[in-house]
């Protein structure tokens, strides 16, 4: 099948973090947008002649609603032409070209087991979208506990929602963890992702499905030390950034 492009309007723009953005984008050929939780759209932006070198993805932040409207979390890259373009040029009202929705990270048929879902910057974005689906359609689960790295407290997305959906979502854990922050004003855990899932499963290792979204070199090594753990390479998920 030839590829599918729409045409996507900026309805909503909102300055999330110092260098993070929110998008919010309409599709006015689809009375709904419909997608599942995890998945991305690809943007084909105007920054260079070659198509491939165009393309930038991103994972969808918000969750099916019945509508024709998407939520992107966008992190400005030093030096990234694709982000660049979209805080520089794009405002509200103006067109986007994009594709999807794409790809397989997505939730199992049943959660009957463990979901770790362990992130890095944006890379909350297909966990909030998972999570706030689960609530939405209250979808039996067992535990489901967001692991979620940055440095600072000042790099944090989302915090006050996912405190309130721990609080609304039984077995929801919101556990963020900063590795450079040094302010007495923060009392969580400190330190990277992976102490933490490894202290978790030290005692007893339950079925789980682990859920790994951000940059590449997080993901390998916690790819390493959940096999180590004894895991299985099929209860390991991935969606690579960069």
């Amino acid at each position: 099948m030839p590829e599918q492009w729409y045409k996507g309007y900026v309805t909503k723009i909102v300055d999330e973090t110092y260098n993070t953005r929110r998008f919010w984008i309409r599709i006015p050929d689809m009375d709904l947008f419909d997608f599942k939780p995890g998945q991305f759209v690809t943007l084909d932006l105007p920054i260079h002649e070659n198509k491939h070198k165009r393309w930038r993805s991103y994972s969808i932040a918000s969750h099916p609603n019945g509508s024709n409207e998407i939520e992107l979390v966008i992190v400005l890259l030093e030096g990234g032409a694709g982000t660049t373009y979209l805080f520089n040029e794009i405002k509200e009202g103006s067109e986007l070209l994009l594709r999807g929705p794409l790809g397989v990270f997505t939730l199992p048929a049943e959660l009957d087991k463990d979901l770790y879902l362990i992130c890095t910057g944006t890379g909350i974005a297909p966990f909030r979208s998972m999570a706030y689906y689960i609530h939405q359609h209250n979808i039996p689960h067992k535990n489901i506990y967001l692991i979620y790295g940055s440095r600072y407290i000042k790099d944090l997305l989302y915090p006050g929602e996912m405190e309130q959906l721990q609080a609304a979502l039984p077995g929801f854990y919101y556990i963020p963890t900063l590795s450079r922050e040094e302010s007495a004003g923060w009392t969580g855990r400190k330190g990277y992702v992976h102490t933490i899932y490894e202290e978790m499963l030290a005692a007893e290792k339950p079925p789980a499905n682990f859920f790994l979204c951000g940059w590449k070199n997080m993901i390998e090594e916690a790819k390493q030390r959940i096999l180590a753990m004894g895991y299985d390479r099929k209860a390991i998920h991935q969606e690579l950034y960069g």
